[in-house]
């Protein structure tokens, strides 16, 4: 059953008194938010979005763009803030191989590259951000649905210190499930 089911459950046969000091307790589960979103889809491949949110006196709204054309999506989105986000996804150029593009302006030092690998019994995914020293991050898995080994590697090449390294290996049976992360 749902929380909210149970919550209302819990409320029956409960004294008036009791049951207004509990009302009043609880947290609210509502919005009481305005929000107002607009699609839009053109034959051509392209959608447009707008939303606006009101919450309380602050206003906030943006237009989301999504351009597709074979196997390369572009994501254009602009706020009230004046920010201005891009995502271009190249998926499959190679089996298998996914990159993406990601900034934002005018933030300059938001700008990244990734690129991701997936085969069936592997899994690589790299990045690297569009700075002067740029953090260089590595993800990477093989095995199968019965053991698997990974890793997690984050390099600043400012400092020329690893800033993450993780590593794991699971084993997976009927009876059993056992992992190691260090």
């Amino acid at each position: 059953m749902s929380a909210h089911i149970l919550s209302f459950l819990s409320y029956l046969g409960t004294p008036p008194s009791t049951l207004h000091a509990k009302l009043a307790r609880r947290p609210k589960d509502y919005q009481t938010d305005h929000k107002f979103t607009l699609t839009t889809f053109s034959p051509t491949g392209a959608t447009i979005t707008s939303s606006g949110t009101k919450k309380g006196e602050f206003l906030a709204a943006d237009v989301n763009t999504q351009l597709k054309n074979k196997n390369i999506t572009t994501d254009i989105k602009v706020d009230t803030s004046s920010n201005f986000f891009t995502t271009i996804t190249a998926d499959e150029p190679a089996p298998g191989l996914k990159t993406i593009f990601i900034f934002k302006v005018p933030d300059q030092r938001s700008g990244n590259v990734e690129v991701h690998y997936l085969h069936d019994y592997a899994a690589v995914s790299s990045s690297i951000g569009l700075t002067v020293y740029p953090t260089v991050n590595f993800f990477g898995v093989i095995g199968t649905n019965v053991a698997s080994l990974g890793t997690d590697l984050s390099f600043d090449t400012k400092t020329g210190d690893f800033i993450k390294c993780n590593a794991g290996v699971s084993l997976s049976k009927v009876d059993l499930i056992a992992s190691l992360t260090l």
